[in-house]
């Protein structure tokens, strides 16, 4: 697993020095030759989700500025709110900029806003989440196989309580293509070899929302009836948490997560949540940048981009992949905290200092 990680980063990080100097060798053909210097539109979905922000942000602003010292970079965040990104997309076009990086809120309200940014000469990248249109690239991690990873992991979680067990399924936002092919790796995994007590699809991802619907599932099912929870990424598993401790359940069941957030680990450090999904950031940031930085200089993004994927709309379109990391207590530091994403000292606060040892972790 941690060859994978770092042959990935090798990889981009030979692809994106490939970038900068096919940049650095445009001559007369790019824009920077011409006195203007090239401007990169990064639009980030929401701050519900704490790795926008905190991850995704920094990184892709650092990896552009790597490959391209004199590009412009606006970003944006829609803060859940569709009509405030096809704004911010109709802004992007408005300035003209070269290049769009874009994390489509909905995937298929922002359709016509990417149609119209390339009928403007405006090359859009869908970074994570496959944004309908016709898009000219793809950045991100194979979404069925975070599903896998997720019923995988629960099953294992669950171990002698599988057969006959009943699950509730917390999934993610259906406007979002990432939800349904977590979704659908999850049911492939998981169908079966457990019994799907409750399933509820998550608007915005938002935790009160799983909060709220786990409440009704507890209703529904019983406290003792629910053997494991399905929860598609590390926001909702934490509403899911709180409604299982405020109705009393305990223990509460195997629940799984994604993204690695902070909190998240920290649960599954202290025992409340099972696991989560390892998306390396760094890799992704890195190869959307890539991508969007070949895009704005009018680079074929053939030289960045080793895989294809099909569209909606049936086109091949080029893309990087990559692989998802699977996150448990045994594991914590030999991902997290080897790939710098968190220290020690970050996770184990003064209140999991007996749990952290018994981790391993200190």
């Amino acid at each position: 697993m941690k060859a994978r990680i770092r042959n990935a980063v090798l990889a981009l990080t030979a692809i994106s020095t490939a970038v900068a100097l096919a940049a650095c060798g445009a001559g007369g053909e790019s824009d920077s030759a011409e006195g203007d210097a090239p401007m990169i539109g990064v639009l980030l979905p929401d701050v519900t989700t704490a790795r926008w922000e905190t991850r995704d942000k920094p990184l892709l602003d650092r990896e552009i500025k790597e490959l391209c010292g004199d590009c412009a970079i606006e970003q944006t965040n829609a803060k859940g709110d569709v009509a405030m990104q096809q704004e911010q997309m109709n802004s992007m076009i408005t300035k003209g900029v070269d290049a769009i990086l874009l994390v489509a809120v909905d995937a298929r309200s922002l359709a016509a806003s990417v149609r119209k940014a390339v009928e403007a000469g405006i090359p859009v990248i869908a970074y994570d989440r496959l944004a309908e249109g016709p898009i000219s690239g793809y950045a991100s991690f194979d979404g069925e196989e975070v599903g896998r990873l997720q019923g995988q992991a629960l099953l294992k979680a669950m171990g002698d309580e599988v057969p006959g067990a009943q699950i509730v399924m917390m999934n993610g936002d259906p406007s979002d293509p990432n939800a349904v092919l977590f979704k659908r790796g999850a049911l492939a995994v998981l169908t079966g070899k457990v019994k799907i007590g409750k399933s509820y699809d998550t608007l915005q991802w938002r935790t009160e929302a799983a909060h709220l619907n786990m409440s009704g599932a507890i209703a529904a099912l019983g406290v003792d009836n629910i053997q494991g929870v399905y929860a598609a990424n590390d926001g909702l598993a934490a509403g899911s948490i709180a409604a299982l401790k405020a109705n009393k359940v305990d223990p509460v069941p195997p629940v799984t997560g994604q993204d690695a957030e902070l909190r998240a680990v920290q649960r599954i450090v202290d025992g409340e949540q099972y696991m989560t999904v390892y998306k390396p950031f760094e890799p992704e940031a890195a190869a959307g940048a890539a991508m969007a930085v070949a895009a704005a200089r009018g680079e074929s993004l053939d030289r960045v981009a080793r895989d294809e994927v099909t569209t909606r709309d049936g086109r091949r379109v080029p893309a990087v992949m990559l692989t998802p990391v699977s996150v448990t207590v045994s594991n914590i530091k030999d991902t997290l905290v080897k790939d710098g994403v968190y220290t020690i000292r970050q996770i184990c606060t003064p209140q999991l200092a007996a749990a952290c040892t018994s981790a391993g972790l200190t």
